[in-house]
């Protein structure tokens, strides 16, 4: 299949700390999906995933986009799914499928829509409101998005270009136990972290990113003496690291279980299916709280009066 006819590969955006301000700049939500370049090239009908893949045959319901496109037209956007008034990125993984049938029975139950947020061939009417944006970073996750694109209105298009676009993620904090680490030859490469249900039992929701210097030195003093020679005492489990394997050795990294003491805070940016997306950033020691006190109800969004509306959101509705 020939590949895109359109300006390829998309804009990229940076990522940068704070929202920027000033009459240079429109805002839109960061949307959690797909990236895809729709194309209409004279009556036939493409979607390009940003590394140039046809996606086309694994959302075939919104081929009748293409009865909306006059001919030669293209837009950026992305591929989303919505569940019960969230956008669910884990719907999404689930229709890259080698089974048509299995594909087309999805498309059915799960059907995807696709926004667009740039049109590459025509020029759109930007939407400036800083103070909206900060709104949204602010509460966008209750919906299911984790951040806030800005770009550039004085700029034109630039096809992977960075400098027009920058993107700003909600970042959080959470107290975690800390319930085991993974080794590199000799160093800690990372910690693996945990969160109690009501129960008691203890969750498995992700690990640290990049652990160096002082940080590591202190770790190799107070991990080492924690380690359980018995995996099993002591600890109702309810998910582990790597699912039915308790500590997996995958990829040549150790996982080492230790008795759940200590806490610490994390930064982080998302969650999916109840673990961090990505991996965290280790922020300080918490002597003053009790593992116990490390719950999952410290990272569950509670809706709030005036918080935006996917459906409004998806229709348009900005403001």
């Amino acid at each position: 299949m020939p590949g895109p006819n359109v300006p390829f590969p998309p804009m990229e955006a940076q990522l940068v700390e704070k929202l920027p301000e000033g009459e240079r700049w429109q805002y839109e939500p960061k949307w959690d999906g797909f990236r895809g370049v729709l194309e209409n090239d004279g009556g036939e009908l493409a979607l390009w995933s940003r590394n140039e893949r046809p996606l086309l045959r694994y959302f075939p319901e919104l081929r009748k986009l293409g009865d909306l496109l006059p001919p030669h037209s293209a837009l950026d956007g992305e591929i989303v799914i919505e569940l019960d008034g969230r956008l669910e990125f884990d719907a999404m993984q689930m229709r890259l499928h080698p089974a048509e049938s299995r594909i087309r029975k999805l498309s059915a139950e799960t059907p995807a829509r696709y926004i667009a947020f740039d049109i590459l061939l025509w020029n759109g009417e930007p939407i400036k409101d800083p103070a909206l944006a900060q709104q949204w970073l602010e509460r966008l996750e209750i919906i299911g998005l984790d951040g806030v694109i800005a770009k550039r209105v004085d700029l034109p298009y630039k096809p992977g270009a960075r400098d027009a676009v920058s993107k700003v993620k909600h970042h959080r904090t959470v107290d975690c136990v800390i319930v085991g680490y993974r080794t590199s030859g000799t160093k800690i490469a990372s910690l693996l972290l945990g969160l109690y249900r009501e129960d008691g039992t203890l969750d498995f929701v992700g690990h640290t990113s990049g652990i160096a210097g002082p940080l590591q030195a202190q770790l190799q003093e107070i991990l080492p003496p924690l380690l359980k020679e018995d995996q099993h005492i002591d600890q109702d489990w309810g998910r582990t690291p790597e699912g039915g394997s308790r500590w997996s050795q995958g990829k040549d990294l150790p996982w080492h279980e230790i008795r759940p003491e200590i806490v610490c805070e994390v930064r982080f940016d998302k969650m999916e299916q109840e673990r961090f997306r990505h991996g965290t950033r280790f922020i300080r020691f918490r002597p003053d709280k009790e593992p116990k006190q490390c719950t999952w109800e410290q990272v569950k969004p509670t809706a709030k009066p005036g918080d935006p509306r996917l459906d409004d959101l998806l229709r348009g509705k900005l403001g």
